[in-house]
């Protein structure tokens, strides 16, 4: 079972997370990359590719990570 968008009753039972980034994404410092995929992983209705696989504990969510992802976290920490 895989589903490809944010569901928070899913979210609620994820206990494995991985971050893949986008090939639109280009040069980011390793701290911004740590950043941004925390940023992401804290708040997955933020990103704008989720996707969930079913395991045998509960769910793993996926983000792939978009430049407008990026763009769009940049955006809010200058507010």
């Amino acid at each position: 079972m895989a589903l490809d968008k944010f569901d928070p009753r899913v979210d609620d039972l994820v206990m494995e997370t991985r971050t893949e980034w986008d090939s639109s994404v280009g040069d980011l410092s390793p701290e911004d990359r740590r950043w941004v995929a925390q940023a992401l992983h804290n708040d997955a209705s933020l990103a704008s590719k989720v996707s969930y696989e079913r395991t045998h504990t509960g769910f793993a969510r996926q983000i792939t990570v978009t430049l407008e992802d990026i763009q769009r976290l940049y955006l809010s920490r200058q507010n």
